[in-house]
Formats: structure tokens, C-alpha cells, sequence
């Protein structure tokens, strides 16, 4: 049963893709009839007509690149280019042959040729050398805008003049505050500069002061030290030293030794005036 199944699946989806394909040619067979009394009414020199009709083809079918084109060369023959540059765009979007391709962009070129639009009729015939690069009339017609755009370089319009001077002139404003951070930060790192070595001036003017000031507290001690040094050595060349008799002593002493040795010379003197007695007998 599910082998069944399975056939009765494949089998409704077979018939409605064939439903689908019939509704797609019949699409297509509508838009080609409409597109063939366009060409017809275009013969004729209908203008009107053969527009009415290519709309009722391209409406009925988006992806009919011919009737796309043959309404951009009916609105290009009518000197209607913007019209016709948008149908040839239509035509090479949905286009599914290079040679269809082709055609598209060679038209547009010869759109933008009529428009002076040299730039553009230039890329456009690059375009269509792409997918045809053998076919002569593009060749001329590519080499012929290049000539063109050398003579007539496209011109800026005020609009562009006007925002590539903004623009050119935000760029000198954007050099120009650049150029005056840099000097005012080469100036602050002068300054600092400056700074730093005027504190380590003034640091080293107080080192030295400091130094003097330590060199003369020195000196003064050193100074203190000699004059006490001096003063000690008088004193000490004053004072008697131990077991050493002071001038005084020795003069007092002096004193006293002629004093005693008077004495002794006046008992003397005294002894002499008297006379001495003398024994007969020697002493045994």
C-alpha cells in the first residue's frame, strides 16, 4: 500500500508541473503575439499602437527581453532616450543570451552618446564588447566615446564643486588644528622642559647653599675646636703638673732656703767671735 502511496505522489506532482509549464508557455505565447503586432504597428509607422502593444506584452510577460528592447527602440527613434535607456536596462537584466546582452548595452551606449554623456557611453559599449567583443560597429562606437570623453572630461556640477571645496577645506581646517596641537604640545613639553630644569637649578642652588652652609658650620667648629685646643694648652701650661712645684712654691722654697742658710751663717759668725778651745791630750 505504501508503494501506492508513493506512485500517487510522483504522479500528482508530474501533472501539476505540466500544469504549470502549459500556464508558462501560454504566458509566453500571449506576450509573443502582442510583441509581434507591436513590430507590426512599429512597420507602419504607429507609434502609439506599437507602444500599447509592447506594454500588453511586457505586462503579460516580465521576462520577454524583446519586447523590452524593440519599445526602447521605438522610444529611442522617437527621440525619447530616457524612456529608451530604462526599456534597454529592462531588456539586458532579463536577457538570456549574450547576443541579447549585447545589443542592450550597445544601445545604451548610443543612448548616453546622444546625451554627451561620454563617461558613461564608454562603460556601457565596455559592456557590450564584453559579450560580443568581435562586432566592428561597437568597437567604433567604443573607441569613438573614448575620444570624446578625452576632449569633453565630464564637468563637475555646482553641487560636487561645492562639497569637494567643503570637503577640501575641512581637510585644510583638519591640517591645520593638527599642525596647532602639535606646536602646542611641542610648546608644553618645552615648558615642562624648562620647569623640570629650572626646579633642578634652584634644587642644586639649595644643595650648594646648603653645602656652603655645612662647609661654614664646619669651619666654625673646626675653628671652635683650635681656639679651645689653644685655650686648653695655656691652661694646662699654667697649672703645675703633678709632683711639680709652682713658681710661687719655688719661690717660697728659695725664700725659705736663704732664710735658713742666714741663720746657719749667722750662728757661724757668732762661734768665731768666741774661740774655740784646744786640747792638749789627743783623743786615743
Amino acid at each position: 500500500m505504501k508503494y501506492v502511496k508513493h506512485i500517487w505522489i510522483v504522479l500528482l506532482t508530474v501533472a501539476i508541473a505540466n500544469g504549470q509549464n502549459k500556464e508558462a508557455e501560454q504566458i509566453k505565447k500571449e506576450s509573443n503575439n502582442y510583441t509581434y503586432k507591436a513590430n507590426k504597428a512599429l512597420e507602419d509607422d504607429s507609434f502609439v499602437d506599437a507602444e500599447a502593444e509592447y506594454r500588453k506584452a511586457i505586462s503579460k510577460d516580465g521576462e520577454n527581453a524583446t519586447a523590452k528592447y524593440n519599445l526602447g527602440n521605438a522610444y529611442y527613434q522617437n527621440e525619447s532616450y530616457e524612456e529608451a535607456f530604462n526599456r534597454y536596462k529592462q531588456a539586458a537584466e532579463v536577457a538570456m543570451t549574450k547576443a541579447e546582452k549585447h545589443s542592450a548595452y550597445h544601445n545604451m551606449g548610443n543612448v548616453f552618446m546622444k546625451n554627451k554623456e561620454y563617461e558613461k557611453a564608454v562603460a556601457a559599449y565596455k559592456n557590450a564588447l564584453r559579450n560580443n567583443p568581435s562586432d566592428d560597429e561597437t568597437r567604433y562606437n567604443f573607441a569613438l566615446a573614448k575620444e570624446m570623453l578625452e576632449k569633453n572630461p565630464p564637468k563637475e556640477d555646482d553641487k560636487d564643486k561645492k562639497d569637494k571645496d567643503k570637503k577640501e577645506e575641512n581637510k585644510e581646517q583638519d591640517k591645520k588644528d593638527q599642525n596647532d596641537k602639535d606646536q602646542k604640545d611641542k610648546n608644553e613639553d618645552k615648558g615642562d622642559k624648562e620647569k623640570d630644569e629650572g626646579g633642578k637649578d634652584d634644587k642644586d642652588k639649595d644643595g650648594k647653599g646648603d653645602q656652603e652652609k655645612d662647609k661654614k658650620k664646619q669651619d666654625d667648629k673646626n675653628d671652635q675646636n683650635k681656639a679651645d685646643e689653644k685655650k686648653d694648652d695655656k691652661k694646662q701650661q699654667q697649672q703645675p703638673k703633678p709632683n711639680q712645684l709652682s713658681p710661687q712654691q719655688v719661690k717660697s722654697l728659695l725664700q725659705a732656703m736663704n732664710n735658713a742658710e742666714k741663720k746657719t751663717q749667722d750662728k757661724l759668725n757668732e762661734k768665731k767671735a768666741k774661740g774655740i778651745k784646744v786640747k792638749a791630750e789627743k783623743d786615743w
